[in-house]
């Protein structure tokens, strides 16, 4: 049996039962992709605009920070793609498109709506959950998907370092092995990335570009959380994690070599980013959505709330621009396509599934730099909502990151809940206290320990990029002037995170003025007191003694 289909150009093409296209002579519609394409020569684009020019994308975790960037990215540097499909599930009442309206309302996306204001017919919304068998996709919608899509971005992934097994292992395990399922499926597919991360092999110091063996195999990991009940689950993930510091680095782990097992034949490639924060250059400056890793630790400080974090600064802080890395994982997707088909997959054995690191150690940052430019340009742009001057550092030793969090952030906030009670209000800092220390605890096998990254792979890509790639999807780490970008990265944690628009700057500056001095004056108080004691105290003795 036969349908017929009327694709975007305005052409009837006829397709099987199984969704493949049966013709082999179109010449508006390319007959591997069965979707139009713009004339990439009158265009004038570069090899990777040519690659998306006339595809059609499947995008996971596209309400996401790297979702985000990557839509964005590709509906405003490769306006010849066809159509993005994107996986959303149904949250707090809000059906998929309501969801789609809302993603779009993000400043992120203004410079896209003044390029091309037109640009939402090409988004198609896809009801669907990463966390159910099968990504919760109706069947109508998977075989749409199966018939249109060419390139596959799997970035869905929970990315909490202490999520329950039992949500973790459904959302990064068994969906990548349900979206390599339906890249099976695809009949034109070229490139399908599954985005990793730089800490999945964490127990390793040296992490090569390969897929290492998995702490657990997929199908077991898979099946045991689902047999099992949530709190025999939970008793037993210490030992399920072994030398893996957490949840999120285990599972990314085993769904590296889920998805090579499950590769075979099909154009398949690892993406493996380092600690992903704000962009750099585009499309703004400093546009960041979270609070993870080193940004929560900048807000936080930054808010006067936190005083201290255990950490070795000399150690190299692995942190790249979002935007660079949204363009390394663009171009690693051409890359994939674009790679000869292996000597083993010929012989019919498994496939050599590439793996690239993206880091930034080629232009290294340590953590105490990482520090002193956010102090500096933290300090240029106070927010007005700090409830205390700044006063942060790292501390490379537990016994004096202990003292520092008893009596510069417990004391102070019993103290102050106290206060709060006896002014009969609920008490909070001890609460906000309570959620910042299980965040550092998370951060502190990060911060303590040095990865050295192979990234030949990943470099072998860029060599291979025309100079006018190089420039639209720029991802040269050796580029980024670090100075120049922490003043940006302050500067956007104060208007997207902490919602302080610039124009109460001055406000901001008188306050901390303000609280400059109170900080100062506290100072003099607590050490002219504790001079006070030892003196007593030498008297006492003395006293005794004579």
């Amino acid at each position: 049996m036969v349908e017929v289909l009327l694709e975007p150009c305005g052409q009837e093409v006829a397709v099987p039962e199984n969704g493949c296209n049966l013709s082999e002579n179109m010449t508006e519609c390319s007959p591997q992709d069965n979707r139009c394409h713009t004339n990439s020569e009158q265009l004038n684009l570069s090899p990777i605009q040519t690659f998306y020019n006339g595809q059609s994308i499947f995008v996971t975790g596209g309400t996401g920070f790297m979702g985000k960037l990557l839509i964005e990215k590709l509906l405003r540097e490769c306006p010849g793609i066809s159509f993005i499909y994107l996986l959303v599930r149904p949250k707090k009442g809000k059906d998929v498109h309501q969801r789609i309206e809302e993603l779009f309302d993000d400043p992120l996306f203004s410079k896209l709506k003044e390029m091309q204001p037109k640009f939402r017919h090409q988004i198609v919304a896809i009801a669907g959950d990463c966390s159910l068998p099968v990504l919760g996709m109706s069947p109508t919608d998977r075989a749409m998907v199966a018939q249109q899509v060419s390139v596959v971005f799997h970035v869905a992934a929970t990315v909490r370092f202490d999520e329950k097994m039992k949500l973790a292992v459904p959302i990064n395990v068994r969906s990548p092995k349900d979206i390599i399922d339906l890249c099976k499926e695809m009949c034109y597919l070229k490139s399908f990335v599954h985005v990793s991360t730089a800490y999945a092999n964490c127990p390793y110091n040296y992490v090569e570009e390969r897929v290492y063996d998995p702490p657990m195999e997929a199908e077991k990991l898979v099946t045991l959380v689902e047999c099992l009940d949530e709190k025999l689950v939970d008793e037993i993930t210490p030992r399920l994690l072994g030398a893996w510091p957490n949840t999120y680095t285990f599972t990314k782990a085993v769904a590296e070599s889920a998805v090579k097992n499950g590769a075979g034949d099909l154009p398949v490639g690892i993406f493996r980013p380092g600690i992903v924060i704000s962009t750099y250059k585009e499309p703004i400056q400093g546009w960041i959505d979270n609070l993870y890793g080193p940004t929560g630790v900048a807000a936080g400080a930054g808010s006067g709330i936190l005083r201290s974090i255990h950490c070795d600064g000399s150690m190299i802080a692995n942190v790249v621009p979002g935007d660079l890395t949204i363009n390394a994982l663009i171009a690693c997707a051409w890359d994939v396509a674009n790679r000869p088909r292996s000597t083993a997959i010929q012989e019919g054995k498994s496939n050599d599934v590439p793996v690239y690191n993206y880091v930034s150690q080629d232009n290294p940052i340590t953590y105490d730099q990482l520090k002193v430019m956010s102090e500096k340009y933290g300090l240029e742009f106070p927010t007005g909502k700090a409830i205390w001057y700044y006063s942060f550092r790292n501390n490379k030793h537990k016994i004096v990151h202990f003292f520092y969090v008893y009596f510069l952030h417990l004391l102070p906030a019993l103290l102050l809940d106290a206060a709060t009670l006896c002014l009969g209000k609920e008490p909070r800092m001890l609460k906000i206290y309570k959620k910042i220390h299980k965040f550092m605890n998370v951060l502190n096998y990060f911060t303590t320990k040095e990865w050295t990254f192979t990234n030949d792979t990943f470099k072998a890509v860029m060599n291979k990029l025309s100079p006018e790639d190089r420039e639209n999807f720029a991802c040269d780490v050796t580029q980024i002037d670090w100075d120049h970008y922490f003043r940006t990265y302050m500067r956007g944690i104060r208007i997207y995170l902490i919602k302080d628009p610039l124009d109460t700057l001055p406000q901001a500056r008188i306050k901390w003025q303000r609280l400059y001095w109170i900080h100062q004056a506290l100072k003099l108080i607590l050490a002219y007191g504790l001079l006070r004691i030892c003196w007593l105290s030498i008297y006492r003795i003395s006293r005794l003694y004579a």
